[in-house]
């Protein structure tokens, strides 16, 4: 984070500064990410080398361990920033609200913007990861547990936590419920994209589908998360 600029000149400066670098580091993170991304989707994720990604993007093969760990990271890196997601929303949801609700009010945002994390983008690069979790058997590994075990597992201790029974096993059953309607609706939304359907052409169908499927989890947990009297 940029240092304040109301201070004095240097800090000013200094803020300044930290902010150029900043958008250096994003803009080396994007350009070795788009790089790896192209080779892949030509050659194959196991026939692309670190090093030949290092030397495509103009950058060493340390910078690139700098910026993801794995090679794995690569591809999924972006991804994983979502895991935390479902918990998020319902940690940061109003109290009266119920878990299903702002889960359901977060995926059809997302799919107004055309998320990619909701599968309905068009976008070359965000097809080409899909092509590759899918046709890469570790990535698609590393990407169910991922996205099934550990995005569950957070979102059932976010429901325990805001449960005044403490029941584990009603926040388990929620999490797998919950999370289950939002990758039914994004392996939909990601299998219409490859088949080569325009995200916008798509869109309301989508959001059809989402109120639908939201609609069956709300009437089953009811107002499972919500403060109660």
């Amino acid at each position: 984070m940029a240092r304040s600029t109301t201070g004095n000149g240097r800090n000013g400066g200094d803020g300044a500064e930290l902010g150029l670098r900043e958008r250096k580091k994003r803009q080396t993170a994007l350009r070795i990410w788009q790089t790896a991304i192209a080779l892949f989707a030509e050659r194959g994720f196991d026939e692309v080398s670190v090093a030949e990604i290092a030397a495509a993007a103009e950058v060493s093969k340390m910078t690139v361990f700098n910026y993801f760990a794995t090679k794995e990271d690569l591809v999924l890196g972006p991804m994983e920033q979502h895991i935390d997601e479902p918990a998020r929303v319902v940690r940061e949801k109003a109290p009266e609200v119920p878990a299903a609700a702002a889960l359901h009010a977060q995926y059809v945002a997302a799919l107004a913007v055309f998320d990619p994390a909701t599968g309905l983008s068009d976008q070359q690069p965000v097809l080409d990861v899909v092509r590759l979790v899918y046709r890469t058997p570790v990535l698609a590994l590393r990407a169910s547990v991922g996205f099934d075990t550990r995005a569950r597992a957070e979102l059932a201790a976010e429901l325990l936590a805001q449960d005044p029974a403490g029941d584990p096993l009603t926040a388990r059953v929620a999490a797998a419920q919950l999370l289950g309607t939002r990758l039914v609706l994004t392996e939909e939304n990601q299998r219409r994209m490859l088949a080569g359907e325009r995200a916008a052409d798509v869109l309301p169908e989508a959001l059809a589908a989402a109120h639908r499927a939201f609609a069956l989890v709300e009437r089953g947990l009811g107002d499972y998360g919500a403060t109660r009297p």
